[in-house]
C-alpha cells in the first residue's frame, strides 16, 4: 500500500441512498481493542442507529434494527477488515446484505490506523497487529459473545479491502515477505525507513477457522508467488483496473492476480480503488468529490455494488454454507 496515500476518505464515507434494509445491529463499543459493529439476520424495521462514541467524521448512524433479536441458528461468520485509516462501516452496505441473506458479519476499527486514531498508520507495527486484531474479534465472537450459541463455527469467512486485503491474504496463509517492500519502498518515512533502519521484520498469525475469504483490490508489496502459496482455501479477488490511493496504478494488484494459487475466482473491475467503498450520498458527494466522482466517468457505483454484494454473497454461499448457486 502506498504510504502516502489518502486515509481521511473513509471518515466521510455515507450509507446507501437505497432503502435500509433490515439487518440487525449490535455495538461493540465497551472495549477500544475491539469497537465495531456486529450485523446480523433480524425480523424488524430498520432506522438510522446511533453510534455513539463509534461515530467516526461524519458518520455518526448506519441503518438497522439495534440489538434484536438474532435470527435463525448455525448461521455462517464473516469477519471484515478495512483499508488503511478506515472504519468499521467502510462496506457496511456489503455486510447489510450478507446479514440479510442470513450471515452473521463483524467488523472493528483497527487501532492505531483507522479514521479516529491514525497513531499508527505508517508503522511496521500494524502489519502485525491488523491480523492479531481480527484473530481477537473471532476468538470474542467464538467463546465471549452473548449471542455466540448461533454460530457456526466451522463456517466461517473473511472479507477484506486494501489493507484490509493484506490483512486477509496474511490470515489465510501468505508470508509477508517485507525484503520485498523495502525494494519497492520510494518513501524514507514510516514503514520504509523502519525496515531500512533495520527494524525487526513482524510475524502476523494465521488463522485456520477462516475457510473462505474475498479479498478487494489489497495492497500487495510484500506478497510473492512463494508467499503466497500457502493459500488453500477458496478465495474471491477483485481489483480495479484504475487503481488509485493505497494500490497505485493497479499493477500490484494484478501482479498478485496472477500470482495466487490454486483457482480463484478473479474478478477485474473497470473503476477506480474508491469505486469498492459503499455508494455516497449527494450530501457527501458535493462535499468531498475526490472520494465520490468515480472513474471513469458514468461509472455507477450504486449499480455496481448491487451486482457486487450479490456475488461475495453467491461465494460464500458456495463455499462456507455449501449451496449450489449460479
Amino acid at each position: 500500500m502506498g504510504l502516502k496515500s489518502c486515509c481521511a476518505y473513509v471518515l466521510l464515507l455515507c450509507w446507501l441512498t437505497a432503502p435500509a434494509s433490515a439487518a440487525g445491529i449490535q455495538l461493540l463499543d465497551s472495549d477500544p481493542a475491539l469497537a465495531g459493529v456486529i450485523w446480523y439476520p433480524c425480523a424488524g424495521t430498520p432506522q438510522d442507529v446511533p453510534l455513539g462514541a463509534l461515530s467516526v467524521g461524519p458518520v455518526v448512524s448506519l441503518p438497522g434494527v439495534k440489538d434484536c433479536p438474532v435470527t435463525g441458528a448455525k448461521l455462517p461468520l464473516i469477519v471484515f477488515s478495512h483499508g488503511r485509516g478506515g472504519f468499521f462501516g467502510a462496506q457496511h452496505d456489503t455486510a447489510e446484505a450478507l446479514a440479510d441473506a442470513g450471515f452473521i458479519v463483524a467488523a472493528i476499527s483497527h487501532a492505531g490506523d483507522n479514521g479516529n486514531d491514525d497513531a499508527h498508520r505508517d508503522d511496521l507495527s500494524v502489519f502485525a497487529s491488523r491480523p492479531v486484531e481480527i484473530v481477537s474479534l473471532l476468538d470474542f465472537l467464538l467463546h465471549d459473545w452473548k449471542d455466540r450459541a448461533v454460530i457456526d463455527s466451522a463456517k466461517i469467512g473473511f472479507f477484506g479491502f486494501s489493507k484490509g486485503g493484506y490483512t486477509g491474504l496474511v490470515l489465510i496463509g501468505a508470508k509477508p515477505d517485507f525484503g520485498r517492500l523495502i525494494s519497492v519502498c520510494q518513501e524514507n518515512t514510516g514503514v520504509c525507513q523502519e525496515l531500512r533502519d533495520g527494524a525487526v521484520r513482524p510475524t502476523p498469525p494465521q488463522d485456520a477457522r477462516i475457510k473462505a475469504a474475498v479479498i478487494v483490490d489489497p495492497a500487495t508489496g510484500v506478497f510473492t508467488a512463494e508467499s503466497l502459496a500457502a493459500i488453500k482455501i477458496p478465495l474471491q479477488y477483485w481489483r480495479s483496473t484504475l487503481g488509485g490511493p493505497g494500490v497505485g496504478d493497479g499493477s500490484g494488484t494484478a501482479r498478485v492476480a496472477e500470482l495466487l494459487p490454486g483457482k480463484p475466482e478473479l474478478h477485474v473491475v473497470s473503476t477506480a480503488h474508491f469505486g469498492f467503498l459503499a455508494p455516497c450520498s449527494p450530501k457527501l458527494a458535493a462535499a468531498i468529490p475526490r472520494i465520490c466522482a468515480d472513474r471513469p466517468e458514468g461509472f455507477d457505483r450504486v449499480a455496481f455494488h448491487r451486482e457486487f454484494n450479490a456475488s461475495v454473497e453467491r461465494f460464500f454461499r458456495r463455499h462456507l454454507v455449501g449451496e449450489a448457486v449460479q
